[in-house]
């Protein structure tokens, strides 16, 4: 688990396929930045852009991933040399700063618009149809490893049209200690829904389909 408040920016240096062929994913190798890994040992989680990953190699200022096809197939930025957002796992002894988070990856998300507002930046993101369910006003949602707050979410049109976009304020100390400044229109972000909304939804589910037997 984790909470989705970012403990450093660090940098994917090398990608390297494993063997396998086609359906093979990639070993990454990552300078962790800032992020102490005294306390890192093989086999730990750690959460890359919001996608977690078992650490399979350590060195004083880095670590080593494997990351699976499929996994490769459900995120963006983990294919690249490219900054990416970190996190250690949670530990009962921690404060939960931001909510709880699975470092599993719901879908990916576009972004429409990135643009500053006062002191701050309105980042407004289209999600994938399926996830636009477990969006709501004040919610949490996760964007490449950061836990956010929805500020506003809007439906748009009507059925397979059905498009949902939802609007974050990012302070200027988010943008500065994650790697959410580099965002643009049209680049691909990774989405984590809430938790919580995810079980109420499978016990509205289970509810409805008990009424109807």
């Amino acid at each position: 688990m984790f909470t989705g408040i970012v403990a450093a920016v660090g940098k994917i240096n090398t990608v390297t396929p494993l063997e396998g062929g086609l359906d093979a994913g990639v070993r990454l190798n990552i300078d962790a930045g800032g992020l102490p890994l005294a306390d890192v040992a093989l086999g730990d989680s750690i959460a890359i852009n919001g996608a977690c990953m078992t650490v399979v190699e350590k060195s004083a200022s880095g670590f080593t991933v494997d990351v699976s096809r499929e996994s490769l197939n459900c995120t963006v930025g983990l294919d690249t040399t490219t900054e990416v957002n970190l996190e250690k796992a949670l530990t009962l002894a921690e404060r939960l700063g931001g909510h709880l988070v699975s470092g599993h990856v719901d879908g990916l998300g576009v972004v429409r618009k990135f643009e500053p507002v006062g002191e701050s930046w309105e980042l407004v993101i289209e999600a994938p149809r399926d996830l636009a369910k477990y969006l709501a006003f004040k919610g949490s949602v996760v964007v490449n490893g950061v836990s956010l707050t929805v500020n506003r979410v809007e439906d748009i049109g009507s059925g397979a049209g059905l498009v949902c976009q939802f609007s974050i304020n990012l302070i200027p100390h988010t943008i500065q200690v994650t790697t959410l400044k580099h965002l643009k229109a049209g680049a691909k972000v990774n989405l984590e829904i809430d938790l919580i909304a995810r079980y109420v939804e499978r016990m509205l589910s289970v509810e409805k389909a008990a009424d109807h037997r």
